[in-house]
């Protein structure tokens, strides 16, 4: 294990050389990556030394106990070794988990899509109430938040809302959030007290690079269109909308968030970009789950993940069959915690896979 460590050492060394030159600095894409992989080296170099610092204590432990001369000291010495040696399993797990690859998706910012299922207007004020959760999540996390495109839903909530979500790690954190949630309550339209099913569809895309995805502007339809909904009479008057079709694939991007119709074609390129890029991904992780079984990162979009059933006032995620009793503080954003438990049953299954890389 030390090995690998030295060899992590010698790029530590290299990015702490980089961080500060004028050309980095100038460059802020690509400061902004060397600046993310000091942080998580020094995550590990943070740990290296805790690793020789405890191997020391084990060897200098040894040392005096082999020697067996001084009593007093040889006490302190059988105490030192038996906390040292209670203390290096766990370290070294942590080491391993953080020596595995990264994702290189999982730093990516992401494009999220909430749409109504099944339920008519419950399901439509249901994909509301989910874009609240995400949205003071996100809030929570020190991530911004900017809505694309949506469509209102009759007695509230949406029918369909995309929004961006930036900041630091975002897919790598809600990438578990995609797939079918479930809600089971009394809803406001039901006059008898009788509890409804509905559902709402979460899709989480990786935001696509220019690189990432080539679009040939001939495989590109453009349609331009008076925007609906708020915005007073500017909004309504002026073709600001656009809708983009990449006839090769029939996939459709639109936003009319914006007033200007340069900043929403911009905005429905970035939507298109990374509904391609979602699509090659898709194909990925069907195969990886294939290898895996996977029951967290499946690669099933339509699988049923979660239910929020409000007389109990329960969450279940089905994943991983994780039941909370704390609905309320859950769809106010507070859903680390599911997601925590999430991570964890990825990361046990990464450990296993990578165990005889060690």
């Amino acid at each position: 294990m030390l090995d690998k460590l030295n060899v992590v050492k010698q790029r530590f060394d290299e990015v702490s050389d980089l961080i500060i030159q004028p050309d980095i600095i100038s460059d802020q894409k690509r400061y902004v990556q060397i600046n993310k992989e000091y942080k998580d080296l020094k995550l590990l170099m943070d740990k290296r030394d805790q690793y020789l610092a405890l191997t020391d204590n084990i060897n200098e432990a040894e040392e005096i106990i082999a020697d067996g001369s001084d009593q007093e000291m040889l006490e302190m010495a059988k105490m030192q070794l038996e906390e040292a040696k209670n203390q290096l399993p766990t370290l070294e797990e942590e080491i391993k988990f953080l020596l595995i690859p990264k994702d290189p998706e999982d730093a990516k910012n992401v494009v999220m899509e909430i749409r109504a299922g099944t339920g008519g207007d419950e399901a439509s004020i249901f994909a509301g109430d989910l874009f609240r959760m995400y949205t003071k999540y996100c809030e929570s996390k020190g991530w911004k938040t900017n809505v694309i495109d949506l469509s209102e839903g009759t007695a509230g909530g949406y029918k369909e809302i995309q929004f961006e979500v930036n900041g630091e790690d975002v897919y790598g954190t809600l990438k578990f959030e995609a797939g079918v949630h479930r809600v089971q309550r009394v809803p406001q339209t039901e006059t008898q007290g009788r509890v409804h099913t509905s559902a709402a569809t979460v899709m989480v895309l990786p935001e696509a690079e220019d690189f990432d995805v080539h679009i040939d502007p001939k495989d590109v339809r453009i349609d331009y269109f008076c925007s609906s909904g708020p915005g007073g009479q500017s909004v309504n008057t002026t073709y600001s909308a656009v809708r983009l079709t990449h006839v090769p694939t029939g996939l459709v991007a639109q936003c009319q968030d914006e007033k200007s119709q340069h900043k929403n074609k911009d905005k429905a390129f970035r939507v298109l970009r990374s509904r391609l890029y979602d699509m090659e991904l898709a194909k990925k992780q069907e195969e990886d789950a294939a290898k895996r079984n996977s029951q967290v990162s499946s690669g099933d979009r339509s699988a049923k993940i979660r239910t929020y059933n409000y007389p109990q006032g329960r969450v279940t995620d089905h994943r991983i069959n994780l039941t909370l009793y704390d609905l309320q503080n859950i769809v106010n954003g507070d859903i680390q915690k599911i997601i925590d438990e999430l991570m964890l049953v990825e990361n046990t299954e990464k450990l296993k896979e990578a165990s005889e890389l060690f």
